[in-house]
């Protein structure tokens, strides 16, 4: 178990403990942000997938200005829209986690609020024992990651990121969750089309989506990326059925390596932008624990069991085919990325992370989430302020000299 910081999930950074977050993560002192600055003037919601290569095929954007002026503190405008957009990534990330955390995680001052599902709980420790623990770390991590982000730009006069106008969704009624939080939810995970070629992306030892961003990545369930389907029970009626339950265990299982591989790609790229040391050091420090979760969750749901289930409310089937004699593409216990194409051909194949590709990232994330349905039923000026984020982020450039 780590440590217990000293900062709580309400707050940036005051005094006290985490033991007094009852009913949400941070919330970023709303005296410090301009709603008008952040949502400008509208912009389209881009609900088109990103496919094989999550981020490869991203629209390029604008030119961004050549200096980027500092803002007041010190950062320049790019790098603190750079640190804004991954902050709010990660509140993003923090919020269904949360939701993960309530119904299979452990509960304790670190991650309060929830108090725990047993049917649904059980049905994650089929993949493993440990699943309570790590889904717990996990959601303490992203949860101090976007403190931390927003501290940061706090303390350098910059505008944190605040999604708190945005916290409206249900979520889950089942047993387990924080009865606080039902109808003030940020994201959706009732709904969800997972895109999971990200399995085959990393053991593909002959394509990198930065160099063939049209080759087509196989799904390792493909029947996850069609349609709709739930990675947390609705309400106690999901978890009757021990069939189906499994289902909706396997389904979060292949849901968290795919959200964590998103930020597994895009701290690197961001870093490539950054022009402060210091917020160079901030993206490659925090980059790496991304990397840490999605190798993790990759192993997880490598164990989930083959079966067949349809979802007794919508009649959508899944099926999660036995991957233990797959070969290299499906694996199931294959980890460590393989290594592949990079930079050029002409080079040796070498282990990475990837895409790395920097034009059109924060668009991308953008993009693949709303494709994959986490943000369903959230209203237009959510879609417009995550859109302007993303291209304040893009248009960043790093200032040499």
């Amino acid at each position: 178990m780590k440590a217990t910081s000293n900062s709580t999930a309400n707050d940036i950074g005051k005094n006290g403990d985490r033991s007094e977050a009852k009913n949400k993560e941070v919330t970023p002192r709303k005296s410090a942000v301009s709603r008008r600055f952040f949502l400008g003037k509208s912009l389209a919601v881009g609900a088109g997938t990103i496919g094989a290569g999550l981020l490869a095929n991203a629209a390029p954007l604008p030119r961004p200005t050549p200096t980027p002026r500092p803002v007041p503190g010190g950062l320049t405008a790019g790098d603190a829209a750079l640190l804004r957009f991954a902050a709010a990534a990660e509140i993003l990330e923090a919020d269904f986690w949360i939701q993960y955390n309530e119904l299979a995680g452990i509960q304790d001052p670190e991650v309060p609020g929830g108090t725990g599902n047993p049917a649904y709980t059980d049905a994650l420790n089929v993949l493993d024992e440990d699943m309570a623990q790590y889904v717990h770390d996990n959601t303490d991590d992203e949860i101090t990651h976007h403190q931390f982000l927003n501290a940061y730009l706090v303390s350098k006069r910059a505008v944190p990121a605040n999604l708190d106008q945005f916290r409206t969704l249900m979520g889950s009624t089942a047993t387990g969750v924080n009865p606080d939080l039902v109808g003030h939810r940020l994201t959706n995970l009732t709904q969800l089309t997972i895109d999971n070629s990200w399995w085959t992306r990393y053991r593909d030892d002959s394509h990198n989506p930065d160099l063939d961003p049209n080759h087509v990545f196989p799904q390792v369930v493909p029947t996850l990326a069609v349609n709709q389907h739930t990675a947390i029970p609705r309400n106690d009626d999901d978890t009757t059925d021990p069939n189906f339950l499994q289902a909706i265990a396997n389904t979060a299982a292949f849901h968290f390596p795919t959200i964590e591989q998103g930020g597994n790609s895009l701290y690197p790229s961001q870093a490539l932008r950054a022009t402060s040391v210091e917020v160079l050091r901030i993206l490659i420090s925090i980059g790496p624990t991304e990397t840490m979760h999605f190798q993790t969750w990759s192993d997880k749901a490598g164990n989930a069991p083959a079966l067949t289930a349809v979802d007794p409310v919508t009649g959508v089937s899944v099926t999660f085919p036995d991957l233990s004699g797959g070969g290299e593409l499906f694996q199931n216990n294959l980890i460590m990325p393989e290594p592949c194409p990079f930079l050029s051909r002409s080079l040796p194949i070498c282990s990475i992370i990837r895409p790395t590709q920097t034009q059109g990232i924060a668009m991308g994330v953008v993009n693949f989430l709303t494709s994959m349905g986490l943000f369903i039923g959230q209203s237009p000026a959510f879609f417009a302020y995550m859109q302007q984020l993303a291209a304040d982020a893009d248009n960043a450039t790093r200032a040499c000299g």
